[in-house]
């Protein structure tokens, strides 16, 4: 496998790209909205120069990976030599069919479909090309470049043939793996949506401060982030979304807190928006 082709330049398809170019795979990250893509590309250098301040790259080596990493508005045309597409946009279904139904049309018949995706089904994806067989989840977490666990989920009519293929191209961007069969909200986002939702219901109950809830899941449980932390850098409208997906699907215990839906009304999404459950507005991020 040489070509790797990223659809979507928000966090988590910028991300996938970075550890895609410096996993040694020729890599081009696709976006309609130009100035998204050109402020991606500024993200994407940033993450490769703290690389090297840090010492996890030598400048030579941070100079062929971002030679290796390409950007563009055409998806069409570049999905055409693609050995590996990576879908990384919102979790909106009908987003994602449209982009599976155009990357069907013009992609080899050997290249493999993966959607980055937290809770939605990758049988459901597959069904949108002629190639189920060839689709699956290769769910990335945030930040991509830092988090080292790639959770790999099959579909129905997953191949064995295509799960081995992504467990490879995941190591060689430096990520351990899990490979599991489809169930709503497959490992980690059942957990941690979970955890994040009874702590905005212990939080809408007065059990503590926010300040307090994530200090106590983080040196009582051994967790590296505090739930709140943890919701304000995914987004709370993200956190809020993927609720209501398996509260549909699973049931009772997944319906969200109130104080969740109140604070994604009110615009407070964490990080991106300056202020979620905590005030980022006057910190450097």
């Amino acid at each position: 496998m040489k070509n790797v082709v990223v659809i979507g330049s928000g966090v988590m398809g910028r991300g996938i790209a970075y550890v895609s170019a410096a996993g040694g795979f020729l890599t081009t990250l696709i976006d309609i909205n130009e100035n998204q893509l050109k402020h991606a590309e500024k993200e994407v250098n940033a993450i490769f120069e703290k690389g090297v301040l840090r010492k996890k790259l030598t400048l030579e080596s941070m100079e062929e990976a971002k030679s290796r990493l390409h950007y563009s508005i055409s998806l069409s045309q570049n999905v055409k030599e693609a050995d590996l597409v990576i879908e990384a946009v919102p979790e909106v279904m009908e987003i994602k069919k449209n982009i599976f139904e155009v990357i069907d049309q013009h992609a080899k018949a050997q290249c493999v479909f993966a959607t980055n995706t937290s809770t939605m089904s990758p049988t459901e994806i597959g069904s949108f090309t002629k190639r189920p067989d060839k689709v699956i989840a290769m769910h990335f977490f945030n930040p991509v470049h830092k988090m080292p666990l790639v959770e790999i989920i099959k579909g129905l009519e997953t191949s064995e043939e295509t799960a081995l293929f992504i467990k490879r191209a995941a190591e060689q961007m430096g990520k351990e793996t899990v490979v599991i069969n489809e169930f709503p909200g497959f490992v980690t986002s059942r957990i941690s949506a979970l955890v994040g939702n009874e702590a905005f219901y212990m939080l809408q109950e007065g059990v503590g401060t926010p300040e307090e809830i994530d200090k106590a899941i983080k040196l009582g449980l051994n967790y590296p982030m505090g739930p709140f932390e943890l919701g304000d850098l995914v987004g709370l409208d993200t956190r809020l979304n993927n609720l209501n997906y398996l509260h549909a699907k699973l049931g009772e215990k997944y319906r969200p807190a109130p104080l969740l839906e109140q604070y994604v009304k009110a615009g407070r999404l964490g990080r991106k928006s300056g202020r979620g459950v905590y005030d980022y507005r006057s910190k450097e991020d």
